[in-house]
C-alpha cells in the first residue's frame, strides 16, 4: 500500500511541470531575465524612479509643437477668394455713375461683380486694369484701387469685400458628420470652434485630432484638448484637420476575476483601475506579488530605465515587463500612479501556494480510487 503510494506520487511530481496554469508563475520572469543569453525582454521594478522615467512617455501635444503659432484671424486676400468691388464717384456723369439729369437723379456708384483671385494675384477693374489683390487686406486693395482710378473718375472711394473666402480655410474630415473646406473667422479660430461645426460619430474618448500643417502631423486624443486649455490652439489657413476613431484597450489575464480585452472609458487608466476593471486579484489564487504589465517602450524610455541594455543595439520598441508587488503596501501607490497605455497587457501570476493546491488535488484525485480498489478488495478478501 505504502509502495503503491510512493510510486504514484514520484511519478506526479516528475510531472509537476505540466500542472494546468493561467500562465507562468512570477518567479520564473525573475529567473528568464536573469539568463542573458537568451534575453528577449527587460525586467523593471517599478519604483517611485521608474515613473519618474515613465513621465517623459508622454505623447506630443499641440500646445508644444505649434507653441507660439496662430494667435488672431487673416483677412489678408488670397489666390482664389473671390472679391466683389463698389466703386463711388463725387459727382454725376464721371466713369461710374449715370450723367445727370436721368431718372433718378443720376446714381453715383458702380458695383464690379464679385470675381476670383487669379492665379498671378490679381483682379480686374475697369480703367484700373489688373489690380495686385493677393497678399493684401482689403483696405489696401481699396487704395490701390483709388490710386489707379485717380484722374480718370470724380475723386472715386472703393468699398473691396471678400464675398468667398477660399485662401483662409481648413479643411475638416475624418469620422465626423459636416466636414468640408471650412473660412476662418478674423477674430481667429480655436481647434474646438471648428470641430464644433460637425457632428462627431463616437464618443469622446475614443477619438483622435490629427493636425498636419505643412510638414508636420501631430495626433492627440479630443478627450485631452477638451479638458487641456492649451491644446485647444489656434489654427491657421491651410490646416489639415482629421478626426479618427481608434478605441483603446488593454488585455487583461491570469489570476484575476475575469481575462478580458478591456476598452478604456477614459482619456487615461492606471494600472490600479486596469485591475478593478477586470474584478480584482482572486483570492485563492493571485500573487499579489507578481502583478506584471507587458509593453513594448521607446529606445529613449528604455535608456533611462536599463542604460545597459542589449536590447538597445537594433534601436526598435523594446518589450518590457513592469512588475508591482501589491503585498507592500507602498506598491498600492505606485499602481495608482503607473498609467495603462492602449495595448498593454495586465497579468497577474498565480500564487506558489495555489500550485501545491492543484498539486494535492491532482495527487488525491490519483490515488483515491486506487486507495478505494485496495480497500475493496481486501474487504471481499476477509
Amino acid at each position: 500500500m505504502s509502495r503503491l503510494t510512493v510510486v504514484v506520487v514520484a511519478g506526479l511530481l516528475a510531472s509537476c511541470s505540466q500542472l494546468p496554469a493561467g500562465g507562468p508563475a512570477g518567479d520564473e520572469f525573475v529567473s528568464i531575465a536573469s539568463q542573458t543569453s537568451s534575453l528577449k525582454y527587460e525586467l523593471v521594478e517599478v519604483t517611485p524612479a521608474t515613473l519618474d522615467v515613465l513621465r517623459y512617455r508622454e505623447d506630443e501635444t499641440f500646445a508644444g509643437r505649434f507653441k507660439g503659432e496662430g494667435g488672431r484671424g487673416s483677412d489678408i486676400i488670397g489666390v482664389g477668394d473671390y472679391v466683389a468691388v463698389t466703386i463711388w464717384e463725387a459727382g454725376a456723369g464721371g466713369l461710374f455713375s449715370s450723367p445727370a439729369g436721368t431718372l433718378g437723379g443720376g446714381t453715383k456708384s458702380a458695383l464690379i461683380p464679385e470675381q476670383p483671385v487669379s492665379q498671378q494675384g490679381t483682379i480686374s477693374i475697369p480703367y484700373a486694369g489688373s489690380v495686385n489683390v493677393a497678399g493684401k487686406s482689403p483696405d489696401e486693395v481699396k487704395l490701390a484701387i483709388e490710386e489707379a482710378l485717380a484722374g480718370k473718375a470724380i475723386e472715386p472711394q472703393v468699398l473691396v469685400s471678400v464675398t468667398r473666402n477660399i485662401a483662409n480655410t481648413v479643411t475638416l474630415t475624418g469620422e465626423i458628420a459636416g466636414g468640408g473646406r471650412l473660412p476662418l473667422s478674423n477674430r481667429g479660430d480655436r481647434l474646438l470652434d471648428v470641430l464644433s461645426a460637425a457632428t462627431l460619430g463616437a464618443p469622446t474618448h475614443e477619438l483622435f485630432v490629427q493636425l498636419t500643417r505643412g510638414r508636420d502631423t501631430i495626433r492627440v486624443p479630443l478627450q485631452r484638448i477638451t479638458t487641456v486649455p492649451s491644446e485647444n490652439i489656434f489654427l491657421r489657413s491651410g490646416d489639415v484637420i482629421t478626426v479618427t476613431r481608434e478605441p483603446q484597450t488593454f488585455t487583461a489575464f491570469g489570476a484575476t476575476g475575469g481575462n478580458a480585452q478591456v476598452p478604456f472609458d477614459a482619456l487615461g487608466v492606471t494600472l490600479s483601475e486596469a485591475i478593478a476593471k477586470v474584478g480584482g486579484l482572486q483570492d485563492m489564487r493571485a500573487d499579489p506579488a507578481g502583478v506584471f504589465v507587458f509593453r513594448l517602450e521607446p529606445p529613449e524610455i528604455v535608456r533611462g530605465l536599463a542604460p545597459e541594455s542589449p536590447l538597445l543595439a537594433t534601436g526598435a520598441p523594446v518589450p518590457v515587463v513592469y512588475r508591482v508587488n501589491l503585498r507592500d503596501p507602498a506598491g498600492l501607490f505606485l499602481a495608482k500612479a503607473m498609467r495603462i497605455y492602449n495595448k498593454d497587457l495586465v497579468y497577474i501570476s498565480n500564487a506558489p501556494l495555489n500550485e501545491l493546491q492543484k498539486f494535492l488535488l491532482l495527487v488525491n484525485s490519483v490515488t483515491q480510487p486506487a486507495f478505494t480498489g485496495l480497500s475493496v478488495a481486501n474487504q471481499l478478501d476477509n
